[in-house]
């Protein structure tokens, strides 16, 4: 398999935390997405909508969005699972790797940000603090969602704590103040001792910026 990747992607974040996970190693190809190379003809035969993560399978086939890979990575491997075993809070959990990947993570992306910018004329500041109100307004309902004990619903990470630790990276990178948020602070230093977790972090990839601008 194929990992069409980015360092400082959320999205890819989450693929590589749940391959660390299950003990996947894959070949990686890195997409610059701030030099556009996810627009270029080649790439966007892979991922038609010029995004990363993309997962080329042996055959040929490419899956993207970054929930349906892990998806698919749970199901071909499903040992250790992604989701809790209890029915409920295996709901719990994809409800907030949901409202992270679809409600706060693509207003803060940077092709939203490009377009505030480039068409609708906006200077940085504007464009920042729009990233810091739907951030802080996303994980406000998420510090009332999850149970750490001590991942966000019991003793094993889930595709929950999958999608929060990269959004806690996104909300640190914007000034996104975390004290508020007790719940998710504790969780996040979960996660962050975590190996799985720590292979994947943006700064432990090889092609990582070592000052990058933070759109």
């Amino acid at each position: 398999m194929i990992l069409y990747d980015y360092w400082r992607s959320s999205a890819a974040y989450r693929v590589r935390i749940a391959l660390a996970l299950k003990g996947l190693v894959v070949e990686r190809r890195f997409v610059h997405l701030r030099d556009g190379a996810q627009k270029t003809p080649a790439y966007r035969r892979k991922n038609p909508q010029q995004l990363v993560p993309a997962l080329e399978l042996d055959d040929g086939s490419v899956l993207t969005q970054s929930l349906a890979i892990i998806d698919y990575v749970d199901a071909i491997h499903p040992d250790p699972r992604l989701a809790p075993s209890d029915a409920l809070l295996a709901a719990r959990a994809r409800a907030v790797a949901l409202a992270i990947a679809c409600d706060i993570h693509p207003l803060a992306n940077l092709r939203v940000a490009d377009f505030m910018r480039d068409e609708l004329k906006l200077d940085e500041d504007r464009i920042a603090g729009w990233r810091r109100h739907w951030i802080a307004s996303g994980l406000e309902a998420i510090e009332a969602t999850i149970e750490p004990a001590p991942f966000c619903f019991g003793s094993a990470p889930t595709i929950a704590d999958i999608c929060l630790a990269p959004q806690v990276f996104s909300a640190e990178r914007f000034g996104v103040p975390l004290e508020p948020f007790p719940k998710i602070r504790s969780v996040s230093a979960i996660c962050a001792a975590h190996p799985a977790f720590v292979a994947a972090h943006p700064f432990k990839q090889p092609d990582a910026e070592a000052t990058a601008p933070a759109p």
